[in-house]
């Protein structure tokens, strides 16, 4: 593996006069695609952990991805999850690749459920990290609304929006935003305008669905998933995963205890060992 977390460079996707930032490497292994990893609200290249990108890379590829304008891409940022969902698909086709195993995380999870219904042959498998489903159950928490909103984050706020509240939770935490900040060519923050234009694409996913089955368009989702959150979610209530589960007709679901919107940031070798199963059978 010639780069890594630390070292793979930034590169750009040509897309209707756009450049859309993404970087690839790893270990390119037959008959495994790779893995296409979309993050959360106003996250950029840079806001992943590398003991996880770098461990999924040991045994296949891995690429991040900018959508339309947030941090490293240009243009201008989506406002509907649809439109980030077909710059998605415009990606995988740029860069040659037949299918992916998609794995989105918060707002990412709601776009890789839309590039599996609408650009199913482009997925294989489908990894959908705390996040929720359209129509799907709204958070409550205000102070969620607060920090969200400040220009950049700093390691409180994440905490407290991402992590459980045991001092246990905090330490896994302060230790993965480290691991976070450890590149030294880091992506820029994203734009107020991302920010604007992320919050309305998440307002518009979660209006209520007429019918009397408002998540019945998950079961058109046929690749094998694996859903994972936090016991307690602040961000997007646990009880969404258990939605995505119970109607998603191939999906497994994974509660981690202590732990909230993040996770997989908070119990990295856990999730990493669940991933690679997931992935492998």
């Amino acid at each position: 593996m010639s780069h890594t977390h630390l070292s793979a460079p930034t590169r750009f996707i040509e897309a209707g006069g756009d450049q859309l930032a993404y970087r690839r490497w790893g270990n390119a292994v037959p008959g495994r695609p790779p893995v296409f990893l979309v993050t959360h609200f106003r996250g950029g290249l840079d806001h992943w952990d590398p003991l996880l990108t770098d461990g999924l890379a040991r045994s296949r590829e891995v690429i991040l991805f900018n959508g339309r304008g947030i941090a490293s891409s240009t243009g201008t940022p989506r406002n509907r999850i649809e439109d980030l969902a077909d710059d998605i698909a415009l990606a995988i086709q740029a860069l040659g690749l037949a299918q992916v195993d998609l794995l989105g995380f918060s707002i990412g999870g709601f776009q890789a459920q839309e590039v599996a219904l609408r650009h199913p042959r482009l997925v294989r498998k489908l990894l959908l990290l705390g996040t929720g489903l359209r129509g799907g159950e709204p958070g409550t928490d205000p102070k969620v609304v607060e920090l969200a909103r400040h220009p950049v984050p700093d390691a409180d706020d994440f905490l407290y929006l991402f992590f459980g509240r045991s001092e246990a939770a905090r330490r896994a935490g302060l230790a993965f935003w480290e691991r976070r900040h450890q590149r030294t060519d880091q992506d820029p923050p994203s734009s107020a305008a991302v920010a604007k234009a992320q919050a309305e694409a998440h307002a518009a996913y979660l209006q209520p669905s007429p019918g009397p089955n408002p998540y019945g368009h998950l079961s058109a989702i046929r690749q094998p998933t694996l859903v994972l959150n936090g016991i307690d979610d602040v961000m997007i209530p646990t009880v969404n995963s258990w939605h995505l589960a119970r109607h998603i007709p191939n999906a497994q679901l994974l509660i981690y205890p202590d732990a909230g919107h993040a996770a997989q940031f908070q119990y990295p070798e856990r999730f990493l060992q669940h991933a690679l199963q997931f992935l492998e059978e």
